[in-house]
Parts: structure tokens; sequence; C-alpha cells
């Protein structure tokens, strides 16, 4: 943002009620209004609108036809919702309006230019801008699988558990999931609606927004009573993208709102990542066609600290189980190696096959034998019985 945006002071209660008003007048997103915004100040943006004057035009290089709605859309709310209005509304269910210059707002939202919101109205006992600083995104398929749901639920409560803010929708399936997961871990989880926050959409969902307020927060830039539209959807999915350090995709179809929420963090130069499905889901083609480009592969929360979090915090090394033959020196491995598969053996060939000197095979025939791995029949070698070995497993020895 350049210098003719606001610092970050205190809004004056002017400034506050005309994005207020603004709120009602133009769309989340609208880049021509917030460049006006950042030109005239908010305040004088509406003035413009609301006042247009006898002089030239104020709002040179944007659309006759978009102005006009603006100006009608301003001159509608101030005879039906004036901005003291939602102020009141909001404030009774114990929400604030939040907007660049508070203490509250979120300084990674600037990274929108002027796409970034007029302002948030937020519900919720938290503070948003300390809770965005360490949150992610995990959102996904509404018609998600029993696979998709378990793993956003356990994905989020093990982020919250690591002290994670969860950021997502609030939409059926894997939004739902991530924000339940979070709740059951007694954690912190943030809803960013597409409506107003006094309006719980979807309605389904009514109980869940309800409780995120009251143990989270719940938020979005549509003034009290508004409600959603396809287009205010994919508008929301940037604010979850830019609020956050990173947004991890748990199931997607090739059209999926979630792959918008991905693709904005991108151009933000958020962290963006994928959780891998099966091959033959649908509801996993967009995921895997994301992790063919620049997202991430993650599995659990341990590997989304270690891209999101501070340095040191990395996921632990991954590899299959350690067997009893993985723990012997090389030396030892060789010999083993070198007895055959079936019946017995001389040390001496054991030594050639190897290519060891022969004092040094017999040597670790017999620290093999100490450790069972091989045995001593009529004066060869050979591989102790594996058959009996998977026997001891199957009861519990080692």
């Amino acid at each position: 943002m350049n210098g003719e945006e606001e610092r970050q002071t205190p809004a004056p209660e002017d400034e506050r009620l005309a994005r207020a008003a603004l709120a009602r007048a133009v769309e989340p997103g609208d880049e021509q209004a917030g460049s006006w915004v950042r030109r005239y100040g908010a305040a004088g943006f509406l003035a413009r609108l609301r006042e247009p004057g006898d002089g030239a035009e104020p709002f040179p290089g944007t659309g006759e036809k978009r102005v006009r709605g603006w100006r009608h859309r301003a001159a509608q709310a101030a005879a039906e919702t004036p901005p003291e209005q939602d102020l009141d509304a909001v404030a009774a269910l114990g929400g604030r309006y939040v907007v660049p210059g508070d203490a509250e707002w979120p300084r990674q939202l600037d990274d929108l230019g002027d796409a970034r919101p007029l302002g948030l109205w937020v519900r919720g006992p938290a503070d948003l801008r300390a809770w965005a600083l360490r949150s992610v995104a995990v959102v996904g398929a509404r018609a998600c699988t029993p696979y998709g749901a378990h793993t956003a639920t356990t994905l989020a409560g093990a982020l919250a558990e690591q002290g994670w803010v969860i950021v997502s929708g609030a939409a059926f399936g894997i939004d739902g999931a991530a924000h339940r997961g979070a709740l059951a871990a007694q954690g912190a989880t943030v809803a960013v609606l597409a409506c107003g926050i006094d309006t719980p959409y979807p309605r389904g969902h009514a109980g869940l927004i309800l409780r995120i307020a009251e143990q989270g927060l719940v938020l979005g830039e549509l003034p009290p009573g508004s409600h959603p539209t396809p287009a205010r959807f994919i508008l929301r999915n940037r604010v979850i993208a830019a609020l956050t350090r990173g947004t991890v995709v748990v199931e997607a179809e090739y059209r999926s709102g979630s792959l918008v929420t991905a693709r904005a963090a991108q151009r933000l130069g958020r962290h963006t990542m994928g959780v891998p499905g099966p091959v033959t889901s649908g509801l996993s083609a967009g995921v895997h066609e994301l992790l063919r480009g620049p997202a991430t592969l993650v599995t659990d929360a341990a590997e989304v600290i270690e891209l999101v979090g501070a340095m040191g915090e990395l996921a632990p090394a991954r590899r299959g189980p350690v067997l009893p033959r993985d723990l012997l020196d090389a030396d030892c491995a060789r010999v083993l190696e070198a007895l055959p598969a079936h019946g017995a053996t001389s040390a001496q060939e054991v030594a050639h096959r190897g290519g060891t000197p022969p004092d040094e095979t017999v040597a670790r025939l017999y620290e093999l034998h100490s450790l069972g791995f091989v045995e001593r029949v009529n004066g060869g070698w050979r591989l102790t019985n594996t058959r009996r070995s998977a026997s001891n497993m199957r009861r519990g020895g080692a």
C-alpha cells in the first residue's frame, strides 16, 4: 500500500461511519472503489457519492454505470439503514466493526491492495490481529467424503493443540469438520462468513457458528442482515487467504471454491498446501492438480507447522519400521547378506561371497549367532529359521 492511504492510528469516528456506510454501497473486493477510498479517504469518497457537485467527474476512468450503482446504493442505505444502525445492531450482539487504523486490524490484509476489506464486522471475545498472526486456513469440498471429514477434523485438532488458530468458511463439509476439530481440542477457530455476522449461513450450521462466536471469532465484510451470493462466497475466500499464514486444501474438485482460496494464497505469497487423496476420487482431483504446481504436499499437523511456523519447527523425519538387521554395523550386515536364503554353507564360502577376510568372517558369524540371526549346523552356517521368528513376533516377541 502506498503513502496515500490511512496510517495505522485509531480511525476517526467519521471515517468508521463512512466505511460502515460504504459497506452497503459497494461490493466486497471492489478494487475500483478501493482505489478511490485510498485517494479520497472513506469519508471523502462517500461525500462524492452523495454530493457529486457541479465540477468535473470525481471518478475519472471508472465506468458511469458502476458509479451510478454506487450512488444508488449509497442513497438507499442512507434512507433505509444508516451506518449508526448497523453499528448498534452489531454492538447488541457483543460485536464491533474493525477498520484499518484500529489496533485490532490485521495488517496482513493490506496485502490485498485496493481489494482489501473496507472493514470487518467481528463477533467474539478474542483479538483478531493477535489470532491472525498464528493462523492456518483449512478449506475443502462441501460434499466431502468420510476420509476428507476425518482428515480435516484430525488435522485441525492437532494444529489447535499446538496453538494454531484454524480459519475456515463455516460451510458444510471440510469447513465444518475443521471448525469442529479445533473446538473439540479446546482450540481457537475463526469463521469468515459471506453474509452478515447476524445471519448464520448455512442455516444448518447456526449452532456451530454460535459456538464459534462464543469460543472463537465470527467475522465478515458485509453489514448486518446481508445475505450470501455465489460471487460473495468467491470474494470471501480472498480474506481467508490473506488473513492466514497458509492454506491447506483437504478435498476439492477441479471447480472448487477452495481452490480459489489456495490460488489467492499463492498470489499473496502465502504457503499453499494440499492433502492427497485416492487417485480414483474426483473430490481429490483438484487437490492433486494443485500439488502439481507450487503447492506442498502435507499429511499431518507437523508438516503444516514446518512450513508456516517459526524457524526450527521441523516435522520429524519419516521412515518405515526399524528392523533388527537395520541396527547391525556394516561388517556384520555384509556377512549376513552373504549367507544363502536356504541351506547351510561354510565360513570360507561366506567370506568369498561377502568379500571379507576368513578370520573376520568367522568372528562376525559368531557375533550374528549371539544375536540370533544365524545358527551352526554340521560345521556350517545358515540363517535362523525365519518361520520360528515370525511365530515369535505373532506372540509379541522381538
